[in-house]
């Protein structure tokens, strides 16, 4: 049974919200989100990438960035910017990418169902990422940057949120420059508040789709402020965790590409001997070879693409993690080939996500000799199978897309 409760919501005033949001921190560098707060001083990057207003000389995880980021999300709260709903509420949060529509909740999910795993995990996190978002929240006092969740939603649940799409207008709707349509609606009647926490309570089980990290610093934060508040009485707002939950069908996960610097010493005829060894090797003339079904790459290497076809005995018989295509591709090629023995820290990789064109992987790997590979992507079935048997994916195994955008809702720790 999922505990998701509604929520006062700090948003974005009306006519504010375009401006407001902005991706993920994680998803920007330091040098794009200045750019981006430079032209806009009401981009919610000033909370999540503080950064940007201290001296460009100063490391990103000083004190200084956090109290920034502390006052920066107050200022756009006693400028009007930012207001508090007076009552919990839940949120319908609905993104459009290419025709293609997804309707989520935002509310907040509880740490007690991510300790007690209700709230399913598929990524190992790295513990400076986590003490940075630690930090983060605990200064701010707030969740700033929602946890994207999956479920199985029921019928019931499904159908409330189309009527009320129907019945009500919208508190935002803007497209972004990436051509993604953002629509909120609130939900503040109580009936279908209650409606909506009734049927999460038939929910099984809450599947992180992105976010691991800042959803294990919330819980973490969560947790010191218990220590803190000896009393407490999982009423308030710190035992919950800002997040929207999607139904899993509506979502979309996009390749995570691979290249790799070098050839780890070896010729170009050495690699391609290696891995002649355990695919079916195609040349493919003159356009990049996009993988069309699983267990399918595209490799590039020193002017040709090739399509690569795992031989059936890399993956039959194997679970469901030696069965992923990032799995085998790290099993047979990046360790034993090209010696990336660990792919979270080995600089001689670079991940490349989303929907960057393959042409761009081709230019990568010819900046440095080296080769790229092309991966099909990971399906949510997998995702949420590997999540139920409590094993981990390999690093970057999937990007989905569109991203929530950071500063539509905040959810403050006191209330």
């Amino acid at each position: 049974m999922a505990v998701f409760r509604a929520f006062k919501a700090l948003r974005p005033t009306e006519g504010k919200a375009a401006a407001v949001a902005a991706l993920p921190y994680d998803v920007v560098n330091r040098e794009e989100a200045a750019a981006i707060g430079k032209e806009n001083p009401d981009s919610f990057l000033h909370v999540d990438r503080a950064e940007m207003d201290l001296p460009a000389e100063t490391d990103l995880y000083d004190a200084k960035v956090y109290q920034k980021a502390k006052e920066n999300l107050h200022k756009m709260e006693e400028t009007g910017v930012l207001v508090q709903d007076h009552k919990p509420c839940y949120y319908i949060y609905e993104l459009v990418r290419k025709g293609k529509v997804q309707t989520g909740i935002a509310g907040c999910a509880s740490i007690d169902d991510y300790l007690n795993n209700v709230v399913k995990k598929h990524e190992l996190t790295r513990s400076d990422k986590e003490l940075d978002r630690i930090n983060h929240v605990d200064v701010c006092d707030a969740n700033t940057g929602p946890i994207y969740l999956a479920c199985r939603y029921t019928d019931a649940l499904s159908a409330l949120l189309e009527q009320w799409k129907k019945e009500h207008k919208a508190a935002y709707d803007f497209t972004e420059e990436d051509e993604i349509t953002h629509r909120v609606w609130v939900i503040d009647g109580d009936e279908a508040i209650s409606q909506i926490q009734d049927e999460m309570e038939k929910i099984s089980a809450l599947y992180i789709a992105d976010g691991h990290h800042r959803a294990v610093s919330a819980v973490k934060v969560g947790l010191k402020r218990r220590q803190e508040n000896p009393d407490y009485t999982g009423e308030e707002a710190f035992n919950y965790f800002l997040s929207v939950v999607f139904p899993y069908d509506q979502l979309t996960i996009l390749a995570y590409n691979r290249v790799v610097r070098d050839l780890n010493g070896q010729s170009v005829e050495d690699v391609l001997e290696k891995i002649k060894e355990n695919f079916d090797m195609t040349i493919v003339p003159g356009f990049p070879a996009k993988p069309v079904e699983k267990h399918c790459f595209g490799m590039y290497l020193d002017g040709f693409w090739y399509l690569l076809k795992a031989k059936s005995e890399l993956y039959e018989g194997k679970d469901v993690v030696g069965q992923l295509d990032s799995q085998i591709l790290q099993d047979v090629v990046l360790g034993p080939v090209l010696g990336i023995g660990d792919p979270r820290t080995d600089k001689r990789i670079k991940f490349v996500g989303g929907s960057h064109k393959l042409r761009e992987l081709q230019t990568l790997a010819d900046e440095t000799r080296g080769v790229a590979f092309a991966l099909y992507p990971t399906s949510m079935e997998d995702l949420m199978q590997i999540a139920d048997e409590s094993k981990p994916m390999p690093p970057k195994s999937t990007w989905f897309e569109p991203k929530l955008r950071s500063g539509i809702f905040v959810h403050k720790l006191r209330g």
